[in-house]
Formats: structure tokens, sequence, C-alpha cells
């Protein structure tokens, strides 16, 4: 049954690549977002199908929020302010917007008894360098002191109206922690290290990788992330709960710049930057960040299906033809 969907964010980097999946499966969807980080031009290909609404908006807009949740039939709630360095930079609004945006859109979501979907993220983990990590494994967190927690603690307060809207009130709620998303349409503002270090090499910069590098990751394709996010919208069994979306192959931030330099032709060279300098004095990252992604794996068979090489080309295309074009606006 088609059915209308309310995707918050829905300009972003995630939100747009759903909306297009929504679409492209004959539902209907409205979009909003205040386009702080998300961009309109992201969604040229949404406005070419009469079963789209761009709404430009805040989450923090109650009346606005309760009407367009009013209108949909399913909520997927995406929007956040996202970014190592924008949490850094604007820990108050960051902290705030994230908590009290998600209370209000759960708030419409229970007033109008409409399922919804939470997205959050690997951030929950802190510093927990176990792995791989099930969606059970404690959070480990540093000072309150420190900013970078601030984001880990608010995708946490999140999670937590999420899972006692469905205890206490019967809100059908799932929540979805994302490690490190990436893929086309991704900026490299606010601390997104592929699009940053590819976007380096092209332009035949240095590539500034922070701390010694070692650190690792693992970088999961937009559109595997999308098809898992529609799985688990499908199926009623996700009420309640909580799933990890991530990729398998785990690299580290050093091993990744060297691979972009091989994959451009670039000649570097790969510059380490100090944490304290590249985002402020007491910064604190975690070592390794693996997915445990066995969860959904079992309830709904799906697996990545893409490599982080894909991500690369993909990525490398985009800052070429970005390269090209302000080239050409020079002339």
């Amino acid at each position: 049954m088609k059915q209308t969907y309310l995707v918050t964010g829905g300009a972003g980097f995630i939100g747009s690549h759903l909306v297009e999946a929504l679409l492209a499966r004959g539902d209907s969807v409205v979009a909003l977002d205040n386009l702080f980080t998300g961009r309109e031009s992201n969604l040229v290909g949404a406005y070419l199908n009469p079963n789209f609404r761009f709404v430009p908006g805040s989450v923090l807009d109650k009346l606005m929020v309760d009407e367009l949740v009013h209108q949909a039939d399913v909520v997927v709630h995406l929007a956040a302010v996202v970014g190592v360095r924008l949490i850094v930079e604007q820990p108050l609004r960051s902290f705030t917007t994230n908590i009290q945006g998600s209370e209000i859109v759960m708030e419409a979501a229970y007033r109008h008894r409409r399922p919804i979907l939470l997205a959050s993220t690997s951030e929950i983990y802190g510093k927990n360098s176990n792995g791989p990590l099930a969606e059970t494994a404690d959070r480990v967190l540093g000072s309150p002191t420190v900013a970078r927690w601030a984001y880990s603690t608010a995708k946490a307060v999140d999670e937590i109206l999420a899972y006692a809207y469905h205890r206490e009130r019967g809100l059908p709620t799932t929540v979805v922690r994302l490690f490190n998303t990436v893929g086309p349409r991704q900026s490299p503002a606010y601390g997104m290290v592929i699009p940053r270090l590819v976007r380096q090499a092209v332009n035949g910069e240095p590539l500034t990788v922070h701390g010694d590098g070692s650190q690792t990751r693992c970088f999961c394709h937009v559109y595997d992330v999308i098809e898992a996010l529609l799985l688990l919208l499908d199926n009623p069994a996700t009420n309640g709960e909580v799933y990890n979306v991530g990729g398998e192959e785990e690299i580290s931030i050093r091993q990744l710049a060297d691979r972009i330099l091989h994959r451009t032709g670039a000649d570097g060279p790969v510059e380490l930057i100090p944490y304290e300098k590249a985002y402020e004095v007491g910064f604190e990252d975690m070592q390794r960040r693996v997915p445990d992604t066995t969860k959904v794996r079992t309830l709904t068979g799906w697996k990545p299906t893409r490599t982080l090489d894909d991500v690369l080309t993909q990525t490398i295309a985009e800052a070429e033809a970005e390269r090209a074009e302000e080239a050409a606006s020079s002339l």
C-alpha cells in the first residue's frame, strides 16, 4: 500500500536519497528541511515527481511539525545538527536543536499515532573501541566538558525518548544507528572525511589527517543505507527496536588517505594534524568504530553490496566535475 512519508532533514545527504527511493517505489513524500546543512539542489530529481513536496522550515516549529505529521502516514526523523567540526564549534546549538527537535517530532507522532523511524548514530558508543559493536554494547564517554560528547549525549536522549514513547505510550518507534555513511552529495564541510580528503587530492592540496591516522572506521555507501532503511520501514517487527547499519571493510584513516592518493593519481603529501589544532584542546576521538550488523541482517537479510572503492569512484568523479565547473565559470 502506498503511503505518505514525512522526512525531516529531507534535503540533506541521506535524506535526499531516501526521498528519491520512496518516490521511486510510488510513495508520496513531504521533505522538511531548514537548509542549514541540507541543500535544495539535492532534491532536483524529486521535484520532477508530482508526489513530492518540499517544505522549508525547522523541526523546532511545533505548529508546522504538528500539521505535517498529521498529513503523513509515517515519519522518518533524520534532521539533526551533524559533523564533528560543527558540533565542536557550535555545541549549544547542536545539543539543543537535536534534543528539542526530536522531542517535538516524537510528540507530534504520538499525538497523531504515526509510526516513526529515528536516525541515530554510531557516536552513541563514544570511546568504546571494542568491536564489532553490537546494539547492546556499552557507551563509553569522556567528560561533559569535552564538546565532542555533546552530540553522542543528545542522540542518546533522542533514543531514550523513542524507547519511552514505545514502552509507555505504545508509539511504534524504530531506531537506526548509522556508521559513517558516505557517497554522492556528501558535503566536505563540517569534518566529513572522505569528501574532504578527495577534494584535497583533486585540487592538488595536502591531505590532512587528524591525529596519527591509526584510527579505523567502516564506511557504508548511502545506497546500501537507504536499502536498509526501506527494509526496516516496511517491517512491523522493528517496533521498539534499535539496529546498527554500517559497512564491513575496516580501514585506518591514514590508509584511506593513501588509497585516495592512489586512486586520484595525486602525489600528496599527507599531513598529520594534531586533534587540538584541528578541533580544540582536549578533543577526544574513538580509536576503532566497527559495527556488528547481525541484528538487521537476521531480520531483513540486508547486507552492504557496494565497496569502499565504489564510494571513492563516485566521490572522485563528483569532485572532478565540481572542479571542472569552477574552472569553466572562472573563464
